[in-house]
């Protein structure tokens, strides 16, 4: 198995950890190791806030246009290594090279090249009365921090650095310590086209060693995160003490209402999509599925046939739409919420096991997709974020209850709805408690509109203009042209 020692880039450099310390990299697909990264520390961390210092008033003052030009070269040079950026992404994450190659990579060359569009068509706000006139600019906010999850490495993270780099910003950024290997080749790219040093800077680390350094420092002036809701506490904790911006995106439990008028065949392929797509391990995955029950035991019974039809194995294999969990410990996490749901009272309609697969996956975190039924509202698996392939069946009679136990959670980040009706889905939609209402349809996402969660679901929103707001600070400028005398 071939051996990737990544490295910290700081300052155009790539670097080992100050202490020489190492956290090996495993493979969750086959248990192997695949290589090692720093152990980073606050030392680490910095040394990569003042190369971002050093490096911001060259990079703030650019031009827009000049900023979207570099913006635009990186999504060039994604693409121009498409195949191996694809590769490292299944490599590390487990998941199916399909994926990363319809999904993952796609989506990050889209970021940066969507930022790139956008910067320069940004308006400038200007207000006129009788004796002056007004406007407001963006400007930078200096060095910010991003922090970012593993189940969509190079996506989630291309997504922050993108319009940070837009507006004017340096950068020091955390990827996840279980999936270095895109963002350490994002920087071998940036070195390769000749990106200003300094103005990304990429330390690799636990949470708590190498994350919270940059949340606490004093000179990092912004914060936008995406992981878990418990985390996400701490970050906010931690930030709001020195009045950062932050913006945090958080977990999910996401509900998928199904009506009896929705066409069946799409429907299913739909909600399967939506429930074990990257193996559930997605923040807007419709975990919890409400179907009317005029339609429940036909919607199940479909359902079951095609979760039965998945092909899980070897992660390389083109036609494998199964990969692993991202660890051992992520699968014993989901292991022991279908344990619960069974002492609950639940019944296992499919999945529950580990799949038999042939060596060296038969060390992988695989785990098969699971289909729940039988569950009381009040059960911790309809309340808490599994985040894996355990999805829940529960009926409902009206469309008020299919609402009540939509929103009967502690999490709003997003929903789908399945429907013909056009009034009810306009009317339920409104009233659904989430960030994000799909309708007849799944991660559809325009990236122009607000992205984001209510309740425990996160803090912000970004987005389009609201990325670019987001990592900028509001100036207005009033004029008066009014006489003097």
């Amino acid at each position: 198995m071939k051996q990737f020692h990544v490295q910290n880039f700081i300052a155009g450099q790539f670097l080992g950890a100050q202490s020489q310390k190492t956290i090996s990299n495993m493979a969750p697909a086959t248990n192997q190791n695949i290589g090692s990264i720093p152990q980073s520390q606050k030392e680490d961390v910095d040394l990569a806030v003042q190369a971002a210092l050093n490096a911001c008033p060259t990079w703030s003052a650019l031009s827009s246009n000049e900023r979207s030009q570099w913006l635009s070269r990186i999504a060039q040079g994604i693409e121009k290594y498409f195949d191996d950026f694809a590769a490292l992404e299944s490599l590390d994450t487990g998941k199916p090279i399909s994926l990363c190659k319809n999904l993952d990579i796609p989506r990050a060359i889209q970021n940066f090249r969507f930022f790139s569009e956008i910067l320069n068509q940004s308006p400038t706000r200007y207000y006129e009365l009788s004796q002056s006139f007004s406007y407001y600019r963006r400007k930078p906010l200096g060095v910010v921090g991003l922090i970012t999850p593993w189940n969509l490495p190079l996506y989630l993270l291309s997504w922050k650095i993108a319009p940070a780099l837009a507006m004017g910003n340096t950068i020091v950024a955390k990827p996840s310590e279980l999936t270095p290997l895109t963002a350490h080749r994002l920087c071998q790219l940036l070195e390769e086209i000749g990106f200003p040093p300094g103005v990304f800077n990429l330390i690799h680390g636990y949470g708590q060693e190498a994350a919270e350094p940059i949340v606490s420092h004093k000179k990092v002036n912004a914060i936008s995160f995406t992981g878990g809701t418990a985390t996400g506490k701490q970050v906010n904790q931690t930030a709001s003490q020195s009045f950062k911006k932050i913006s945090l995106e958080l977990g999910g439990k996401n509900p998928t209402l199904v009506f009896s008028d929705a066409p069946l065949k799409q429907t299913i392929e739909g909600v399967f999509k939506s429930s074990f797509l990257n193996q559930g391990q997605i923040c807007l995955c419709g975990s919890r599925i409400l179907i009317e029950d005029s339609i429940y035991e036909d919607f199940k019974m479909a359902l079951i046939k095609r979760i039965k039809e998945c092909r899980i194995g070897d992660p390389s294999h083109d036609d494998t739409n199964f990969g692993s969990l991202i660890s051992h410990a992520h699968r014993e996490k989901v292991e022991k919420y279908v344990q619960m749901a069974k002492d609950e009272g639940g019944k296992v309609l499919v999945g529950g096991q580990r799949p038999k697969l042939v060596a060296p996956f038969n060390e992988g975190a695989f785990f098969e997709p699971t289909l729940v039924e039988g569950l009381d509202q009040t059960c911790k698996v309809i309340q808490e974020e599994v985040f894996g392939p355990l999805v829940t069946l529960q009926k409902f009679h009206s469309e008020e209850e299919a609402l009540q136990l939509a929103n009967d959670t502690g999490y709003g980040l997003a929903a789908s709805l399945w429907t013909q009706n056009l009034s009810r889905a306009h009317r339920v939609a409104a009233k659904i408690e989430v960030g994000t209402v799909w309708v007849n349809t799944w991660l559809l996402r325009d990236l122009r509109v607000p992205f984001g969660g209510v309740k425990a679901s996160g803090v912000g929103r970004e987005g389009g203009e609201l990325s670019l707001d987001f990592f900028s600070e509001p100036q207005t400028i009033c004029m008066f042209t009014g006489s003097s005398q």
